[in-house]
């Protein structure tokens, strides 16, 4: 995975989003050769490529570029992760937070990769729904270990800005496996540390 600070755009792929950019304004009924937007679809190409880099990333392989064996077998928790993810229902953003953990069976990673799964799964079109699962499934399926939980919580701007403009609303979806599924009393730990100000 490239480094976050440095941005690299794929030249034949900007030009053709570019094009069809400098169609959708005019569509839209402006004047795409004004001052203030000649190079908006230059612009907004390059921002979906980067909204969107998420595709060309395996979240599998982060995992495992930091995995090593040890003998924890207490609960790991990365909480507060920030995300930013696209709605692929009307392409609007939705934002919040991730909170992950997973209780080691042999294998550990760097605590860095749990947030670096979740943007790679986060920037991409999604629905939260499925982007909670795949969180899960990737770190399930890679360490496993026994068990993983991943709750998030987000803001859509598809429900802010159009449709019922509810600007306060919040999703919640959570998603277990292992012990978090089968123990009340360790998926009840894990909710409260989420819920918990310990910094």
């Amino acid at each position: 995975m490239a480094d976050q600070k440095e941005e690299q755009f794929d030249e034949t792929i900007t030009r053709q989003l570019s094009g069809h950019y400098h169609e959708i304004l005019r569509l839209l009924g402006e004047d795409p050769a004004r001052e203030g937007l000649m190079k908006t679809p230059l612009r907004v190409a390059r921002s979906m490529q980067f909204l969107t880099r998420g595709y060309q990333e395996d979240g599998a392989e982060i995992l495992r570029s930091a995995m090593f064996q040890e003998e924890y077998h207490q609960m790991v928790v990365v909480k507060d992760i920030e995300l930013y993810s696209m709605c692929e229902h009307h392409m609007l953003p939705f934002y919040g937070k991730a909170h992950v953990a997973y209780i080691p069976d042999g294998y550990i990673t760097g605590l860095s990769k749990i947030a670096r799964v979740v943007e790679t799964y986060a920037r991409r079109l999604q629905v939260q729904e499925r982007l909670t699962v795949q969180i899960r499934d990737c770190i399930q399926d890679t360490l496993h270990p026994l068990g993983v939980a991943v709750v998030i919580e987000a803001a859509h701007m598809c429900m802010q800005v159009r449709g019922v403009q509810k600007q306060n609303s919040v999703t919640t979806t959570s998603a277990f496996t292992g012990v978090f599924l089968k123990d009340i009393r360790t998926r009840g730990e894990f909710m409260t540390i989420i819920g918990a100000k310990l910094h």
